[in-house]
């Protein structure tokens, strides 16, 4: 008979990491000739972003994707990706995962869970509404935190650090929650973020990841071959979101640059 796992996600399903997850999951079910049908729900529609890595450890849903940086609390290691300068590319960032994905798994294994493959993000950059020349001028603006690091972050600069998923950042900046925010172009494009803030530098402090995670009693109630299955489609999804990691940034910043000819947008400066 044949399985399916819900998987929940917390972005949206137009983004290249969210088409990620499909792909695997198509990829998934023809590798097992439907043994095994992953249905993937975006956009935080079956649990939001802060509950999905609860959700997979208590097996309320066997699969998830979840951003582990917003988990470094629980274990540093899920945070190691998201320190500032410590990784400012691609190769960077890759070398820094091949050397940390051992203690990443055991952290996760002590969960009672398994990472299949991490989704990266594109470099992260500065979001403003206001310019910013100096450090100074972050003092007292409401920086949207979304992890520890971005939370000390915003108080060695003197900022005031509100936390907000990925998914509420326009209505934080429409509302006044956030004035300024470190992420990457894909979530300024995503969230049409020209629309609240004026102001864009370009910084490459970090490429973090993401993590499809699955429970660990469901994954060993799969047959060895089905297991074996769905790991070749991990190792092929994750091969094939890096590439497209760098195709869709090196859009990303003509296309800021376009829809508000007004913006700021400081090539190389780091704010």
């Amino acid at each position: 008979a044949a399985t399916t796992w819900d998987m929940p996600s917390a972005y949206g399903a137009g983004n290249f990491i969210s088409k990620s997850y499909a792909a695997f999951a198509e990829d998934v079910s023809k590798r097992t000739s439907g043994a095994l049908a992953i249905k993937v729900h975006p956009g935080g529609s079956l649990y939001k972003g802060a509950d999905i890595l609860r959700a997979v450890r208590e097996g309320q849903v066997p699969i998830g994707a979840r951003f582990l940086g917003a988990h470094s609390k629980e274990a540093a290691i899920f945070g190691l990706d998201t320190i500032p300068f410590l990784a400012t590319d691609r190769a960077q960032a890759k070398k820094l995962y091949d050397l940390s994905k051992g203690e990443l798994d055991a952290a996760l294994a002590e969960r009672g869970l398994k990472l299949l493959y991490a989704p990266v993000w594109p470099p992260q950059g500065l979001f403003s509404k206001k310019p910013i020349t100096k450090v100074e001028d972050m003092k007292g603006l409401k920086f949207r935190a979304y992890d520890s690091s971005t939370t000390r972050l915003a108080e060695l600069m003197g900022a005031i650090p509100t936390k907000t998923e990925a998914s509420e950042i326009a209505q934080a900046f429409s509302t006044g929650v956030a004035e300024s925010m470190i992420a990457s172009g894909a979530i300024g494009v995503w969230q049409k973020i020209w629309d609240y803030a004026d102001h864009y530098y370009l910084a490459n402090a970090w490429l973090p990841k993401s993590g499809v995670i699955v429970n660990m009693d469901a994954w060993k109630k799969l047959d060895e071959e089905t297991q074996t299955a769905v790991t070749e489609a991990a190792a092929t999804s994750e091969a094939a979101v890096w590439d497209e990691m760098e195709n869709q940034n090196a859009g990303y910043y003509p296309h800021l640059r376009t829809v508000k000819k007004s913006a700021e947008l400081n090539d190389g400066q780091q704010a």
